[in-house]
């Protein structure tokens, strides 16, 4: 049954027929152009509503399905419609799992094009999974003006990935917590991000990669809890509103693009973590309020004996259709709004391998949609970062289509904690991961920084909580701690969790420091978790998807008490984007430039590396392009210290060795800058267990 309204009255504005382009709410001098997709739908009603809390619209605008439809495009024009217009759909059709169509008319559906989307009171996720349910309080769409703002010769950094480091951030927890000194009306907003820009350039990070800002459900989650991370979109055009200082469904949009206007400012890029793979509906009882009422079996990916159930390549219920002609056009208009209108500079797509699936599921040799979207000339400097795997299994790190495209490196992550801990046999593939994945990139022409290096990511344990448990402790999430990662390759050095032993507390920092090392030092563009510059735990929940609290919160007084990690992360960064650094030979390809810099390897003894399964420990030595710096780097994972004899010339020249990197020393002789490197008179260097230490010198 279809709801009616008791309030309809004669209708505000004139009529006309519309068009079919652009898609989504046009707004113009004359009003506005309404314009929505969907091949099954019988009859569409546009309905207008005066509050973001009214039941029922005060105007529907039938569209006839003879003359406001050209091909499977529904249109219609209002005369002298307006921004602020507050609007939904009503969409007609059968309603048949077994065929995949899933209509109901009942609902209130979003534009998929729509900027805004606003959340009335009393909303409740749960009551639009019920077939025939209306009178709901529902999501409702607003219509904007992206033409008034004022960018200022706003212009994007475009900073190559040789000078990028990434800093991998929640909007939200990385200025809600009460210690952030961040305004308090701007805490968790995008103008407290704003707020602590200075920490940003101080600490040296080049990129924010922002958890999803796309609107999502922050119903979306287990009951009594909130979703925190934002991976469950119903909007690939409106940022969320929850992260705006003000109720104003427009205002967000102005606060999104201060806060991009100020980091650019800054020279900070801004890069987006986006979810094209599937959308907040979730499965087959999850509610409807978008895709699943425009036309289901056209945005979906569907079983296809029993159309009734969707394939879920995503862990969260559904797949998008990416490679759906219709929802590659939604995809890459999506896209281009961010980077034209919002001034974003890149992107990290969740779960990219989806993204080269077919209708049936299977994966393309040349998928559309990500060709589309490395050649399209909007897109065309901006960064593009892959997930290259997704939650079925379909793992292409190193094998991800195209020329353009950056991986996040999961082998990098894998392979460094394992050889850390002191796994077995994980010498040769720490060794390779170090140097910039050659087996991976190498091969393939592909630059040396197509691998995104990271330890960690909000997907699985902090950094302090991954040298602080030995398995996950999610029973916060509700889910029975089954959820989340089982296997973290962590190593909690004797005690589960928080400890006063000494000891253990000394080799824990000692161990953070080696993978921030390993981590900002390989070749490859760096990323770093929010936080772990200053020791944040998550108490060894290595899932807060769902955790809007404390848990997940940045502690900013950790910053004072990990001062000196602090320290060592920013003198790190600073030696990675080092203008000489970037200029030795970056911009050759990986195998040239490995070719070319000339790295010898060593065990204990020089020339003499020690391969073998029970090895856990490499020294190498990496001569410069330029043939005017060398350093040598000595790592050993071992639970007791080794003696390793040190090079005493280079190209048949004497070198003199100084000091700039221990791990297992107190700060400041942890490290420091070049200049005030310490010199090694000794032939060899006392290296204690569980060790990364760094010489250089000058090659005359």
């Amino acid at each position: 049954m279809q709801p009616q309204s008791t309030k309809l009255t004669q209708k505000k504005y004139k009529t006309q027929l519309g068009q079919s382009f652009p898609i989504g709410p046009t707004l113009t001098s004359k009003g506005v152009n309404f314009c929505i997709f969907s091949k099954n739908a019988t009859l569409i009603e546009l309905l207008i509503f005066d509050h973001t809390n009214d039941l029922f619209p005060t105007e529907i605008y039938t569209l006839d399905p003879f003359k406001n439809k050209t091909y499977h495009y529904w249109h219609i024009f209002l005369e002298g419609a307006h921004e602020g217009l507050i609007y939904g759909y009503r969409i007609h059709g059968p309603y048949e799992p077994q065929n995949g169509h899933r209509f109901d008319a009942s609902k209130v559906i979003l534009d998929p094009y729509a900027k805004a989307v606003v959340f009335p009171k009393k909303f409740y996720r749960k009551a639009l999974s019920k077939l025939g349910q209306g009178g709901l309080p529902s999501l409702k769409n607003v219509v904007a003006d992206l033409s008034n703002y004022d960018w200022e010769e706003d212009q994007h950094p475009r900073t190559p990935f040789s000078r990028t480091v990434i800093y991998e951030l929640h909007l939200g927890g990385f200025t809600k917590h009460d210690s952030s000194c961040v305004s308090e009306d701007k805490k968790g907003t995008y103008l407290g991000l704003i707020e602590k820009i200075p920490y940003l350039q101080e600490l040296g990070v080049t990129a924010v990669e922002l958890l999803p800002i796309f609107q999502f459900d922050k119903q979306d989650a287990p009951e009594g809890l909130t979703n925190y991370w934002g991976y469950s979109p119903i909007s690939f055009f409106a940022p969320h509103q929850n992260y705006s200082t003000q109720p104003n469904s427009l205002a967000v949009l102005d606060e999104f693009r201060d806060m991009v206007k100020a980091l650019h400012k800054a020279g900070i890029e801004v890069i987006l973590d986006v979810v094209y793979n599937h959308s907040g509906e979730n499965k087959e009882d999850g509610p409807t309020y978008s895709f699943r009422g425009i036309d289901n079996s056209i945005y979906y990916l569907l079983e296809g004996n029993e159309k009734s159930t969707y394939k879920n390549y995503s862990g969260t219920g559904n797949t998008l259709n990416a490679n759906q002609s219709i929802v590659r056009r939604m995809i890459l208009s999506s896209l281009h709004f961010w980077v034209r209108d919002m001034h974003v500079d890149g992107f990290r797509f969740d779960l990219a391998s989806i993204l080269s699936r077919n209708e049936n599921g299977e994966p393309l040799e040349n998928p559309p949609i990500l060709w589309d979207i490395e050649s399209d000339p909007v897109l065309a400097g901006t960064k593009l970062i892959a997930e290259a795997w997704d939650a079925a299994g379909l793992y292409q790190v190193g094998n991800f289509v195209g020329d353009y495209w950056k991986e996040w490196n999961g082998k990098f992550r894998d392979d460094v904690r394992s050889f850390l801990r002191g796994d077995q046999g994980k010498v040769s593939s720490f060794v390779t991961r170090i140097i910039g994945s050659p087996d991976l990139y190498a091969s393939k022409n592909r630059e040396a920084e197509q691998s995104i290096n990271f330890i960690t990511c909000h997907d699985g344990f902090t950094l302090m909580d991954l040298v602080s448990y030995n398995t996950k402790h999610n029973s916060a999430n509700k889910e029975g701690n089954r959820d989340g990662h089982n296997d973290n390759l962590s190593c909690n050095f004797g005690i589960e969790g928080p400890t006063d032993d000494p000891e253990i507390l000394k080799l824990r920092k000692r161990q953070i420091k080696n993978f921030h090392a390993i981590n900002m030092l390989s070749l490859g563009a760096p990323m770093l978790l929010m936080g772990d510059e200053m020791g944040h735990t998550q108490n060894g929940n290595n899932n807060a998807y769902c955790q809007d609290n404390e848990l997940a919160w940045i502690d900013w007084s950790l910053l004072e008490e990990n001062q000196e990690l602090f320290r060592f992360v920013k003198i790190l960064i600073q030696k990675k984007l080092k203008r000489e650094n970037a200029q030795a030979g970056f911009n050759l390809n990986l195998a040239e430039f490995l070719t070319q810099a000339q790295i010898t390897w060593h065990g204990i003894e020089l020339d003499k590396p020690d391969w073998s399964p029970n090895s856990h420990h490499i020294a190498m030595t990496i001569t410069s392009i330029s043939r005017k710096v060398a350093m040598h780097y000595m790592v050993n994972a071992n639970s007791y210290q080794l003696e390793y004899e040190l090079p005493k010339t280079i190209e048949g020249k004497k070198i003199k060795w100084k000091r700039w990197l221990d791990t297992s020393l107190k700060s400041p002789k942890d490290i420091c800058m070049w200049a005030d490197a310490i010199p090694i008179k000794e032939k060899s260097y006392l290296l204690p267990a569980h060790t990364v230490a760094i010489l250089i010198c000058n090659i005359r």
